[in-house]
């Protein structure tokens, strides 16, 4: 099934990234986990190479790449109005919930609800096994693309951070360009995106991505909100690796300007463990947290759409253009060896953290294994897996 313009409406993108924002639990590797389930194989919106395609196309990107993607996918389906759609239903839901935090609700402090945690993070080995497997089996197809992905998986596992991802992009386009024949343009079109926004809509998106980036420091004086909207604009547009990597700029922002104190940023960070969808929602409990002269809910909005907002410039200014490229011959084979690198990202990811953080026992690992039984053999959707593991985490604990 080819992904086409207005094939789903943006209040049915809303709601099943709805659905997504309320279950996605385990940081951004089980998030493409969960968008792989319920978009390639349970709604076949998108073909597997066009996904992966795209998963490749946004760890390259500044900013949290899972949002990315969930942004890609609504603009696929329904252009601009698509992508609000599908961000919205997957943020707002952390977003709130910090917001809430912020005003000084005690939502995680019961043993109950770390029990129901520690099931979430079993369901996220079981739906991230279940991607890789699903990825793996439609990218790595031959013997070369193969040994790209455990060489791959090795030079993650082996050179921790960013620094050993874009090490194994690096070797596994390399490798693309040289060793792997490429998929044929006519074929790699057959999986194609096909994205509404125009060039020149690109170009407005890309000019004012530029503009905001460089200007805002000069028209911020000493007005807050605009200080507040900047610093959040920069960071995320130049943190590359998304997630934990923001955690640095945004505490230089808003502890080093004494906006907000680090016990109180430490307290935040630790409740956006605990909730579903992108952590970069993290902003919305520092804006709510600090004092701005407006009210808490509005600060956390402001500082929430800052931080997302270069993704969304970004991707409406590079996707038209993207699609065209990706068609190219010698693009083929580079994106040929990326994807299979991307699987030995995933399959590095899912050692660490996303295995070791998860099961702690024999019991975790039996729990793991049925739940990706209903994955894999009973095509469960990601969502009741993980009410199933958050159900059982609660007896476990």
């Amino acid at each position: 099934m080819q992904s086409t313009p207005q094939q789903n409406s943006p209040l049915q993108i809303f709601r099943v990234f709805l659905r997504l924002g309320l279950t996605s639990f385990g940081g951004p590797i089980a998030h493409l986990g969960y968008f792989h389930h319920e978009f390639v194989v349970r709604r076949r919106w998108l073909k597997e190479e066009a996904y992966a395609d795209l998963v490749a196309l946004c760890q390259f990107l500044p900013g949290p790449a899972s949002s990315q993607v969930g942004i890609g996918i609504g603009l696929s389906q329904a252009g601009l109005r698509g992508g609000i759609a599908a961000w919205c239903g997957f943020t707002l839901p952390s977003a709130v919930v910090l917001i809430l935090f912020a005003y000084g609700v005690g939502l995680f402090a019961s043993e109950s609800v770390n029990g129901f945690l520690a099931g979430l993070k079993i369901a996220a080995v079981a739906v991230v096994a279940h991607a890789v497997l699903g990825m793996a089996q439609k990218l790595c197809t031959d013997t070369p693309r193969r040994l790209v992905a455990v060489i791959a998986t090795l030079l993650a596992l082996l050179v921790s951070g960013l620094s050993g991802q874009l090490l194994a992009l690096l070797f596994a386009a390399f490798c693309g360009w040289f060793f792997i024949s490429g998929e044929r343009a006519g074929a790699a079109g057959e999986h194609e995106m096909r994205f509404q926004g125009s060039r020149t809509q690109a170009k407005l998106s890309g000019l004012l991505f530029v503009i905001l980036l460089f200007g805002l420091p000069l028209a911020v004086g000493d007005r807050h909100y605009l200080q507040l909207f900047d610093g959040f604009f920069r960071s995320g547009a130049l943190v590359f690796g998304g997630g934990h990597v923001v955690l640095p700029l945004l505490q230089a922002e808003v502890v080093g300007h004494g906006w907000l104190d680090k016990e109180l940023f430490v307290a935040g960070y630790g409740a956006a463990q605990a909730v579903p969808g992108p952590l970069f929602t993290f902003s919305a409990y520092l804006g709510a947290a600090m004092e701005t002269g407006v009210a808490r809910w509005i600060s956390g909005l402001i500082c929430l759409t800052a931080i997302f907002l270069p993704s969304f410039l970004l991707l409406i200014g590079i996707l038209p253009h993207w699609e065209r490229l990706r068609l190219n011959t010698t693009v083929r084979r580079i994106l040929s060896g990326v994807n299979a690198g991307m699987v030995g990202l995933l399959t590095a990811a899912f050692f660490t953290p996303v295995f070791t953080s998860g099961i702690h026992g024999i019991s975790h690992l039996l729990l793991a294994g049925f739940s990706f039984w209903m994955l894999k053999f009973k095509a469960m959707p990601s969502w009741s897996v993980v009410l199933v593991c958050g159900i059982a985490g609660l007896v476990l604990y």
